[in-house]
Parts: structure tokens; C-alpha cells; sequence
């Protein structure tokens, strides 16, 4: 589990450090779009850390796919409301 604990760790790192970036630059902007970005990827760090301190050995377990598909949801419905948006200027 050494290395594995360590790699799932890596990622969720990344999720998080990408996170605070888009909600810096949320805060600079206030456009929902960052918010959205920066929502997902702590949904995605949340994930990693679940199948990290779970210890799954396999990640088809129905209920780990939870916290991506609301995740890439949340990017999908903030990337058209920024699109509905920007068409209507």
C-alpha cells in the first residue's frame, strides 16, 4: 500500500492546488465558471482521498463514481451557463 497511498495522495494534491487556483481566480473575476471548475476538482480530491484511506483495491465500486459524475456534472453545467451566457451579449 506504500506506494499506492503515496501516488493517490500525489493526485489528490493536484485536485486541491487546482482548486485553489480557480477559486483565486474566481475571486479576482467572480465568474461562475471558475467556481464551478474549482467545486469539481475538490468533488475529485474528495474521490482520491475515499479510495486512498478506504484502501480499494479496485475502483469499480459503483458508489466511487458518485463523486465523479457529480464532478464533471457541475463542469458540464458550468460550462454551458457560461456559454448561455456569453451568446446573449
Amino acid at each position: 500500500m506504500g506506494v499506492s497511498a503515496f501516488l493517490y495522495g500525489v493526485i489528490t494534491m493536484g485536485f486541491v492546488i487546482g482548486a485553489l487556483f480557480f477559486f483565486r481566480f474566481w475571486k479576482k473575476t467572480r465568474d461562475s465558471l471558475f467556481m464551478a471548475f474549482g467545486l469539481a476538482f475538490i468533488l475529485l480530491a474528495l474521490n482520491q482521498t475515499l479510495i486512498a484511506v478506504m484502501n480499494v483495491s479496485r475502483e469499480d465500486q459503483p458508489w466511487l463514481y458518485l463523486p465523479k459524475l457529480a464532478a464533471f456534472g457541475l463542469l458540464i453545467v458550468g460550462i454551458l451557463a457560461k456559454n448561455r451566457r456569453d451568446t446573449r451579449v
